[in-house]
């Protein structure tokens, strides 16, 4: 299949990829029943709890969960019964398609689109079950409706978290897809339009339409998706389409996935290509019947006649170990009795060393491909300031809230020197010159002045955490994450709350904390041997105040109150050393605070709790560095350097949230405010907001000090 970053170029997109841009899903955020992007007019994502009518039911929508091959994803219902539903959204612009064509393909897509056993049996031969395709009438999108296999992600995704799979592993991936293919290949099927088919080509097997669902320890299952009989119906007319796939390119593809898996990576780390596997050295060494296999599959030796005969010339092979090692002949066993004793155990020794190195070798090997595939997206970023095009000439004068995050990493230091003098001017040979004025809005619980100063010219542009004060007259470019830790009294060295209450809290126990509904600590866990008073506790920045209030009160006016007249109020530094004057005086503290990452996560007086929204599971974002795991009470976070903020994981984290350069939509107006988000986006600037607390927008690497961060200047 074409790639479909070359999709729907008569978009003019900022990324070059409107399929896969943010800027759609903001703009269906940002306004309420918005159909089209705001910058490009490419279609807009489905906004929540949107109705899809189809011949089997309704469907509402959940929530946009992303990009998968030629459609967006997203959790919804069937109304009927409430059932989860996954929705894939596939779209068919305007621009891209004429309205011949839209209809053809809406046509076709109704009658294509998924299969089931022409006998009506119920098997599973694990595809994923689809319930309908739905054409829209007048619009230009189309949804297929299938089930969801709960906790399943693509390979893709599976390999970028997790790194290389073992031989035993891809061997077992083989194993099922071969079977799954037999059976697509080989059955009598119906489409939905009733019509059947004896045998059916997948056609679009890779990373991103194979799903994985891990069931337990070592065990896994394999579900194939997004078959291209339908996926195709939504290439461009301007792109080459392809031609029908054959069972022999099945197989083909099957092969590349499972070099893919066992590398586990797609491009060549030094010349960014993709992975060729006729380059030997590409291949892993240690199971050389699998790599043979394999080269059968891909067609570089003999292919195989059939899926069928695939799957039985897999189970055929020797196992890993036996295709490992040789059985020794009598005659080396004899040489073995004559050897000198000193020498045995030389050898011995020697075969001990060259196992340990071995072992040490694939740990390293298997915990280094998650940074390989970060480095990978990371040096895709623009390098450095003196790399940003056409930036403006002239003084700017930009602002933020007195209080905020973005005031207080100003005054940080950063290689010797603040952060506000790096930013002042930041490309050097430029003469653009950046100037930070903070504002003051009169009503604390209003924040709006600073972008009130954009919008009528005092100021070139703002930066803000406050998504939902920035009106349409703005524009907005995402720069980082920020977010909120909560912590409690911390002491290593005995019984402490943080270990009492398993190193997390939820968002609801935070709610009733904060509104006075739970005051004692026995209240959430009665393990606590005496009762012990809550005292909560809240920054004094009204920026963090009205995220806490948005995130865990929902903007609740009642809880609102509540909070405004139960907690104390309390610089976060001071906090922290109330939590460790009274533990060091030997008092069991119930305080129980939060405040912005940067001044939480680099302490040791509270312990950062991870946090649970409803049935998910806690969240904790703070990752220790030897063993790449989230921290725990156990740990000695007096330690700065050994634990950092794992980029991944705060991207689901329930206190996080983005930070915005916000400029004039007015053209007419020099555009300083995006020329600065794009250096703040640049590897380098994602380098220096790490470094003082903010979270980057992508993964990057683990130390911020490292190489990848040093080397630019």
């Amino acid at each position: 299949m074409p790639s479909p970053e070359s999709f729907y170029q008569e978009y003019p997109c900022s990324y070059n990829f409107p399929l896969n841009c943010d800027r759609p899903f903001q703009t269906a955020q940002q306004i309420k029943g918005a159909k089209f992007c705001l910058e490009c007019g490419f279609l807009a994502t489905l906004p929540q709890e949107a109705e899809i009518k189809g011949s089997q039911g309704t469907y509402q929508i959940g929530s946009f969960s992303g990009v998968r091959g030629l459609g967006r994803l997203y959790s919804g219902i069937q109304l009927k019964d409430k059932q989860p539903v996954i929705i894939k959204e596939y779209l068919l612009p305007n621009r891209s398609f004429n309205e011949n064509e839209t209809l053809k393909r809406k046509e076709t897509f109704k009658r294509v689109g998924g299969v089931t056993l022409a006998d009506s049996r119920i098997q599973n031969f694990r595809l994923v079950e689809t319930k309908e395709a739905i054409a829209d009438d007048k619009g230009e999108r189309c949804y297929l409706i299938t089930k969801g296999i709960d906790s399943s992600q693509t390979l893709s995704k599976y390999i970028i978290e997790k790194g290389a799979m073992t031989p035993v592993q891809v061997r077992e991936v083989l194993n099922q897809a071969l079977q799954t293919l037999q059976f697509l290949h080989t059955q009598k099927l119906r489409f939905p339009s009733n019509q059947i088919q004896l045998g059916l080509t997948h056609g679009n097997i890779n990373l991103d339409s194979t799903l994985i669902k891990v069931e337990g320890h070592q065990k896994f299952s394999i579900y194939f998706c997004d078959l291209a009989i339908w996926e195709n119906l939504f290439i461009p007319p301007i792109i080459p389409q392809p031609t029908p796939a054959r069972p022999e390119q099945d197989l083909q593809s099957l092969g590349m996935v499972a070099f893919y898996l066992w590398v586990g990576r797609t491009t060549n780390l030094s010349s960014n290509q993709p992975l060729d596997p006729r380059d030997n050295q590409q291949w892993p060494d240690t199971d050389n019947h699998l790599k043979q296999f394999i080269y059968r599959l891909i067609g570089l030796e003999t292919p195989f006649a059939s899926a069928e005969a695939a799957r039985e010339a897999l189970l055929q092979l020797p196992k890993e170990e036996a295709a490992n090692h040789s059985v020794p002949s009598s005659g080396s066993e004899i040489i073995e009795k004559r050897l000198p004793m000193p020498l045995i155990l030389l050898l011995g020794i020697l075969a001990l060393l060259l196992v340990s190195t071995g072992i040490w070798y694939f740990i390293l090997r298997n915990s280094s491909t998650v940074t390989s595939n970060k480095l990978i997206e990371w040096s895709r970023l623009v390098r450095n300031f003196s790399e940003v095009p056409n930036v403006p000439s002239g003084n700017f004068t930009y602002t933020g809230e007195k209080d905020s995050t973005w005031s207080y990493i100003l005054t940080q230091p950063v290689d010797d020197s603040r952060l506000a003098d790096f930013l002042a001017k930041p490309k050097a040979d430029a003469t653009a010159i950046y100037n930070y004025k903070s504002v003051l809005s009169a009503d604390v619980n209003n924040q709006i002045q600073s972008i009130a100063e954009v919008e009528t010219g005092k100021k070139d542009f703002a930066i803000t955490s406050l998504e939902n004060k920035i009106t349409s007259q703005l524009k907005k470019e995402q720069i980082a994450y920020d977010g909120l830790i909560v912590f409690v009294a911390f002491n290593k060295r005995d019984s402490n709350l943080a270990n009492t209450l398993g190193g997390q809290i939820s968002l609801e126990q935070l709610r009733q904390i904060y509104t006075g509904k739970i005051t004692n600590w026995q209240q959430i866990n009665s393990k606590l041997p005496n009762p012990l008073e809550i005292k909560p506790f809240a920054p004094t920045e009204p920026e963090a105040i009205a995220k806490f209030q948005e995130i865990v009160l929902k903007n609740d006016p009642q809880d609102k109150a509540l909070f405004a007249a139960k907690v104390t109020k309390l610089d976060t530094t001071k906090t922290q050393n109330q939590i460790r004057s009274e533990t060091l005086e030997g008092r069991t503290t119930g305080i129980i605070s939060f405040g912005i990452i940067s001044k939480t996560w680099k302490q040791c007086s509270g312990y950062p709790l991870a946090i649970a929204n409803g049935n998910k599971p806690a969240s904790q974002p703070l990752f220790q560095k030897r063993d790449r795991r989230s921290i725990n009470p156990s740990d000695d976070l007096c330690k700065h350097d050994d634990y950092y903020v794992d980029v991944t994981t705060f991207q689901s984290y329930p206190l996080g949230y983005p930070i915005f350069v916000v400029y004039p939509q007015d053209s007419n107006r020099l555009s300083g405010g995006s020329t600065f988000a794009q250096m703040l986006t640049t590897r380098q600037g994602q380098c220096l907001l790490s470094k003082v607390g903010l979270v980057a927008l992508q993964p990057m690497p683990d130390d911020i000090n490292s190489y990848a961060c040093k080397s630019v200047p």
